[in-house]
């Protein structure tokens, strides 16, 4: 990382310039960040403390609220540090940081959501087997799968990037330090080795959305030939969740890097960027508890238990 130590800290985009406006930006992403902490606090707590949610999807559901914490707690609050001191400076370990966790935690989250729909698959079309398959086992090996496979991608991107020489100034034209606004500042044609690297990353990426797909389409064609309507909605209740959850995850991250440049300015970036590092982590806790009858049990009993504990 030497070739680019000339460079002490980056300077990140801000919303505005009004100090009206950036204390009243401090206190929505205060109250997001605020909701996004208590929704995955208490998945996580319910989860743990409910012996009935031991199972493989409420599992990997901990798991998801695990690293949805740590995505929005990794941009949100040095964003409202800045808002607040009226600054707009990082370092460059800060930054380095950044776009360490922010790989590690999307591309794990990005693959643990693929392995819930494979969980989600084995329990509509191979009931039978789902003991099986779904083992304590097998869910701990897909976990660990997902998280190591962050923690190697974020260490290559991470250092692939910053050993790159820059020489377009220290302006980051996002709210937090990202891949391809590093690679903007770079000298031309030094950053060959972070192409390559994004392109199987993106070979990988597409093949877990590839599998997500064709795990959903065996999951509806196989709903549908539920000739009970009350096992049709049951199934379609499990389904749908996470469904919602993929389909905001990968729509937002998408249209964030595969968009085309012409439509590329701070303004639009700034907004993408908002809608796929601050807003999945904040509402994906109330999607999958809107409609789970036992996650609304085990909050309630949690609630109680508390209440009992504090009177």
């Amino acid at each position: 990382m030497s070739n680019s130590t000339s460079v002490n800290e980056f300077l990140l985009l801000i919303f505005t310039d009004t100090r009206e406006l950036q204390l009243l930006l401090f206190s929505l992403f205060l109250c997001m960040y605020l909701v996004a902490l208590l929704g995955n606090s208490l998945i996580i707590t319910a989860v743990a403390y409910d012996h009935r949610l031991h199972t493989p999807m409420y599992f990997f559901l901990f798991n998801l609220s695990l690293l949805d914490l740590g995505t929005i707690s990794v941009t949100v609050p040095k964003f409202m540090a800045n808002s607040l001191r009226d600054a707009r400076t990082i370092s460059y370990s800060g930054c380095a940081a950044q776009v360490f966790l922010l790989v590690f935690l999307l591309v794990a989250e990005y693959f643990l959501l693929t392995a819930m729909a494979y969980d989600r698959f084995v329990a509509i079309c191979r009931p039978l087997h789902y003991g099986t398959l779904m083992g304590t086992k097998a869910c701990c090996n897909m976990a660990l799968a997902a998280w190591g496979s962050g923690i190697l991608l974020a260490v290559l991107h991470t250092g692939n990037t910053f050993s790159i020489p820059l020489c377009q100034g220290n302006v980051v034209e996002q709210f937090f330090c990202e891949i391809d606004q590093i690679l903007k500042l770079s000298c031309s044609d030094a950053y060959l080795r972070e192409d390559v690297l994004i392109v199987v990353h993106g070979c990988l990426v597409f093949g877990c959305f590839v599998f997500i797909v064709l795990s959903y389409v065996q999951i509806f064609t196989a709903v549908l030939r539920i000739p009970f309507e009350q096992g049709r909605h049951k199934a379609f209740s499990m389904c749908l969740p996470h469904l919602v959850v993929v389909a905001l995850f990968v729509s937002t991250v998408m249209f964030a890097y595969l968009k085309p440049t012409s439509v590329s300015f701070p303004a639009l970036d700034l907004v993408v960027s908002f809608l796929y590092a601050v807003v999945p982590p904040t509402v994906n806790p109330l999607i999958y508890s809107l409609r789970n009858k036992e996650l609304k049990d085990a909050l309630r009993k949690l609630f109680q238990w508390v209440q009992c504990h504090f009177q």
